[in-house]
């Protein structure tokens, strides 16, 4: 393959080294002392919520210490892991790896540790089982536990809702896009009105809603089979042009993705809805509060997603072979990932556990986010998970998304192309990137 091929065997090689950096068995499994510690160190991305869990393990198992790494954001930590691999040294004992490698660790998971030697498949019942399927190789070989999964509700500000006549508490949100039946024609449909009565934009940008609807979508950018899945697929273009419609008729704010002024446009008003995988409120809370707002900021999550039900996002994590401690590190993957840490990691990230029994918990509890109107923002996640199944990732799907659909939606943004060319700017990358040897 071209070049770039080349970079996504070296990120699956990467992940790979990830994943057993989690799981996997071997070194001396001789655990240090409280004098004498144990070194584990630990690689994650974006909000984790593993500070606290850092220190409790520490507490509990004084002869480990824990050296962590966190970086901004999914992409940049799977850069940096395909550095490492490429080095090959530097990777973490314990690695986070994001949903969208795993096509790629696939093609590698030679490289990763079963993790059942560590006692995985006693375990696995804790996980849903398409989460636990995932982390899991053609062989049967587990190569990742679970940390969490995104199923998608709508954040949107009731502020501007109420400033646009339009109905603001949760409920009435929920049945005005629709409900059971919510669609991209009606969200599409509710935003020009919207945007007809204030001259506001809709949503942030293109490429986050375009990733919700790919990945709504039975077979995404690869079938199940493993094949590419985009050159010559009507529906999928015909989404891209409902999308494109939308945002050349100023829907969109052109917003740069993970930027938005340093938070400062979820404060400003300059756009109303964001699409909400469990994970990124935990992002829109850091956002409001770099931009000095807060629980008066009017943002709140309703249960409802056009088109049903989708899942974007999750993590794993992972032990690297090149660890020298192993056992060790496969413990604290474990640790970090059962369920009464998982509950502990949705309330420092807001995000939603891959585990039963969290799930549950947070359902139970149903405890209020302030940061959005308090919303029982755990609850609502477990009702949007419900009927989420996960797609088919192949080797190059975080390529595709990324440098391919995402850069083409770019100009369109901008209001320097149209739909049909932007698709056909995608149609190029994607042979430039991904197909040509």
């Amino acid at each position: 393959m071209n070049k770039f091929r080349h970079s996504a065997a070296a990120v699956a090689g990467a992940a790979a080294v990830a994943l057993l950096a989690v799981g996997c068995g071997g070194g001396s499994g001789e655990a240090g002392t409280e004098e004498n510690p144990l070194e584990l160190t630990i690689t994650t991305f974006g909000t984790f919520g593993y500070d606290d869990l850092y220190g409790e393990y520490e507490d509990a198992n004084p002869g480990i210490k824990i050296k962590a790494n966190n970086i901004d954001r999914g992409a940049n930590a799977q850069t940096d892991l395909f550095t490492k691999l490429a080095a090959g040294s530097g990777v973490s004992d314990v690695v986070a790896l994001e949903e969208g490698w795993l096509g790629s660790v696939m093609e590698v998971s030679n490289e990763f540790v079963d993790l059942n030697e560590y006692g995985a498949a006693d375990i696995k019942d804790n996980w849903v089982d398409w989460k636990f399927k995932q982390g899991t190789d053609a062989d049967g070989r587990v190569i990742g536990y679970g940390t969490d999964i995104g199923p998608q509700g709508l954040c949107y500000n009731g502020k501007l809702f109420e400033a646009a006549g339009l109905p603001s508490d949760r409920e009435s949100v929920a049945e005005l896009f629709g409900g059971d039946d919510a669609t991209w024609e009606r969200y599409f449909e509710l935003g020009q009105q919207y945007h007809d009565k204030t001259g506001l934009a809709w949503y942030d940008q293109s490429g986050f809603v375009w990733n919700s609807m790919v990945n709504q979508m039975d077979e995404g950018y690869y079938t199940k089979s493993g094949e590419l899945n985009i050159e010559g697929n009507a529906a999928m273009k015909e989404q891209f042009l409902q999308l494109a419609a939308g945002t050349e008729a100023g829907l969109s704010a052109n917003e740069t993705k993970w930027d938005w002024g340093t938070g400062k446009a979820f404060t400003d008003g300059s756009f109303a809805t964001f699409v909400c995988p469990g994970w990124m409120l935990g992002t829109i809370q850091e956002q409001l509060e770099s931009a000095g707002g807060g629980a008066d900021s009017g943002w709140d999550f309703a249960d409802v997603f056009p088109g049903g039900a989708s899942n974007w996002g999750g993590a794993f994590l992972a032990v690297s072979e090149s660890s020298e401690h192993k056992e060790e590190a496969a413990k604290l993957a474990a640790w970090l990932t059962a369920p009464e840490q998982q509950v502990k990691q949705s309330a420092a990230a807001n995000n939603f556990p891959s585990t039963i029994e969290a799930q549950q918990t947070l359902v139970e509890e149903a405890v209020p986010n302030p940061m959005f109107n308090d919303a029982p923002t755990g609850a609502i996640l477990a009702s949007r998970a419900e009927g989420v199944i996960a797609q088919f990732k192949g080797p190059d799907d975080s390529v595709i998304q990324e440098n391919v659909f995402g850069a083409a939606l770019v100009p369109l943004d901008a209001g320097k192309t149209d739909g049909e060319a932007a698709w056909n700017e995608a149609i190029k990358l994607l042979n430039d990137l991904v197909v040509k040897d």
